[in-house]
């Protein structure tokens, strides 16, 4: 465990001497991989498509009040949604886009 801890030390050590390195960028930033942020239209919309069209979608009996196509209206309902969409695959991917940062 001790020498875990002093390699991680020195690494961190040596990438804060990096001198090309960004300055807004701490070095636990070089650590850390970013996060792959979903994309709504690509990633989420295409789920809600194929289980909750044609009523949520233009046209649909309830479009007006809960637009599917829009991320805010998922946002909002949260895993309420979970009531129509069963497959575990598919909340995981709504979990992790509700769990994004706002833009």
């Amino acid at each position: 465990m001790r020498s875990l801890l002093l390699i991680l030390l020195l690494t961190l050590s040596l990438q804060a001497c990096d001198t090309d390195s960004d300055p807004s960028e701490t070095p636990m930033d070089k650590l850390v991989p970013p996060v792959k942020k979903l994309d709504f239209d690509t990633e989420i919309k295409p789920i809600f498509q194929a289980r909750c069209q044609p009523c949520h979608f233009q046209g649909g009996q309830v479009y007006d009040k809960m637009p599917f196509d829009k991320p805010e209206t998922i946002t909002r309902l949260g895993t309420k949604l979970f009531t129509r969409i069963k497959d575990e695959k598919e909340r995981s991917v709504i979990r992790e886009f509700l769990d994004q940062p706002a833009p």
